[in-house]
């Protein structure tokens, strides 16, 4: 093996590359090939590579039928270094990191680029302003190699760079395969749901029907698309609401909430996953979302357009696996609880994330006398900030039980208060305390979702707010992070372990999907079995690597179905 080398591409379809010693330095002359893919497809011993950005190099390859094993993803790197520093928000684009190491005026990051629906070619074009000479990028990947060996735990940080890194293959990867979707099922379930369209581009037939008994029963003309409308409608029937939230209006008496519940639901699927979406992002029969690893501050992934990481459950009808095949789709089973108990060191924790069980029913005997929602209440609310009323008084059982769990979170909470940055545990780190106003400005995602159940990015998203400067809103987010950020890179060792395992053992298996803590593979059926084992295998890979040795499981709710909808 050869370790590591640089490659940048060329106009014209060329690469200049280079060996690396150690220090991140040339160890041997430029070269320049006429044929990026047969720079590297010549190379097949080079155990990582190094570029400006997988989202510029990568998908050329992919396209060449080129895969790559390890890579080293300079700017994703210079987003983890900045927020390790204190600095997130800065630009992280290699020209910035590069003006930064000359002491040079530091150019913006380009805006975000628009995902082109269903095309294979939006990645292939790197965003403007962002090029550098290749041996600038060179020198600033030697700097970043200092930058790691700077950090809290040089090695934790350095695990969580290549983590990120693997996660933009597996991420470019997913968008050339695409999730296999039966668009003549999508428009089926779009047909039974709405209703037929009406000509000229209006609501279908259930929505408008729908929007007319909220009109009727408020005696009125109402628009339930447009919020204010429907909390000025509520205000004279006299009924007070604060906004339109499903678990708001379902603690109202009136007879307004059904449909108007009812054509939120049809309204969500007609604008997010409707007839046009179906044209704009469905060809040859797959899904192609383009991923975002690292989207948001904790780590988490977004897309680029699509909505892939929202689809409704009954639009995952059309999620149908090709003849033959099998989707294997894995839930990771009390995913954040279960890294709670690995990053605290808790041994009452630990012993009861041991095994593969329901957590919470164990955590259930041990603490709250057999009573399952109440311990999992009290320790949701341990980690989101949850603790008014009786989550004061499930919080309290809890601490005696499981001091160090506790006070990890209760730990991460006050520095948040008091201004200070937390890190995950391989050195992923929270924003500094700022206004909302600016993180918008300086380009920080946030998490999106409310603070009802069922209204955030997941079932416990963290708390929106996190980026005012109100002290108790920032700990109460950065109590959150240090525990979803954690299962974050956890995930991302899960998915590096599964794209190795499938390769290694040469199945045909392909990785189609992932969010937060679930994945999907897409697999001949004979093959399922031997999946089902890799995932599991790649969660407990990725709980050592990530945690260490602790005695805490990652396991999985594992279906094998022809449909997605099918699995849990």
């Amino acid at each position: 093996m050869t370790g590591r080398w640089a490659l940048a591409p060329l106009e014209g379809g060329g690469a200049h590359l280079v060996p690396l010693g150690r220090d991140g330095l040339p160890a041997g002359p430029v070269l320049t090939e006429r044929d990026l893919a047969e720079a590297v497809r010549s190379r097949p011993d080079v155990v990582r590579w190094v570029w400006r950005s997988t989202a510029e190099v990568y998908p050329r390859l992919l396209a060449a039928g080129v895969r790559v094993e390890r890579c080293y993803d300079i700017e994703c790197a210079e987003q983890l270094l900045l927020g390790h520093e204190g600095r997130l928000g800065e630009p992280r684009s290699a020209a910035a990191a590069w003006a930064r190491l000359r002491d040079a005026p530091v150019p913006p990051d380009p805006p975000p680029r628009s995902a082109e629906p269903g095309s294979q070619s939006s990645l292939f074009d790197p965003p403007s302003g962002t090029d550098v000479p290749f041996g600038a990028l060179l020198q600033v990947y030697a700097e970043q190699l200092r930058r790691h060996d700077a950090a809290e735990h040089p090695g934790r940080m350095r695990l969580l760079t290549a983590a990120e890194s693997a996660g933009t293959l597996v991420a470019a990867e997913m968008k050339r395969t695409g999730l296999p979707w039966r668009a003549d099922v999508h428009r089926a379930v779009l047909d039974e749901l709405l209703g037929e369209r009406y000509a000229g581009g209006g609501e279908p037939r259930r929505l408008a029907e729908a929007a007319d008994e909220v009109s009727a029963a408020f005696g009125r003309r109402v628009r339930p698309d447009l919020p204010a409308d429907v909390v000025k409608a509520f205000a004279q029937a006299g009924i007070k609401v604060r906004s339109t939230r499903r678990w708001e209006l379902e603690a109202l008496d009136h007879p307004a909430v059904e449909p108007l519940i009812r054509y939120k639901k049809l309204y969500r699927v007609w604008t997010a996953h409707g007839w046009s979406w179906l044209t704009d992002w469905v060809r040859e029969g797959r899904f192609r979302p383009e991923y975002q690893p690292g989207g948001t501050v904790s780590g988490r992934w977004t897309t680029n357009g699509g909505g892939a990481l929202q689809i409704p459950r009954v639009i995952r009808r059309a999620v149908v696996a090709d003849p033959g095949w099998r989707l294997v789709v894995a839930d990771a089973d009390q995913m954040e609880p279960r890294v709670l108990a690995a990053v605290s060191r808790d041994r009452g924790l630990m012993e009861v994330a041991g095994h593969d069980g329901d957590l919470y029913t164990a955590l259930s005997d041990r603490a709250f006398q057999g009573d399952r929602e109440h311990a999992k209440l009290a320790l949701l609310g341990a980690v989101y900030g949850q603790t008014s009323g009786d989550g004061l008084k499930n919080l309290a059982a809890l601490r005696r039980r499981f001091p160090h769990a506790v006070a990890y979170v209760d730990d991460a909470a006050k520095a948040g208060e008091e201004g200070r940055l937390v890190r995950t545990w391989l050195g992923r780190t929270s924003p500094p305390a700022a206004g909302a106003g600016e993180y918008e400005e300086a380009g920080i995602p946030q998490e999106t979702g409310g603070t009802g159940p069922g209204e955030s990015t997941g079932e416990y998203g963290l708390t929106p707010g996190y980026a005012s400067s109100d002290s108790r809103a920032r700990g109460r987010f950065t109590r959150n992070f240090v525990v979803q950020g954690s299962a974050a890179d956890w995930a991302l060792l899960l998915l590096a372990a599964l794209r190795g395992t499938l390769a290694a053992q040469g199945m045909r298996a392909e990785l189609v999907f992932f969010q937060h803590d679930e994945v999907i593979v897409h697999c001949p059926a004979d093959e399922a079995p031997d999946v089902v084992e890799a995932i599991r295998a790649a969660g407990e890979l990725a709980g050592l690597t990530a945690f260490g040795p602790t005695p805490v499981r990652f396991p999985f709710t594992t279906a094998v179905v022809e449909r997605y909808s099918e699995a849990k």
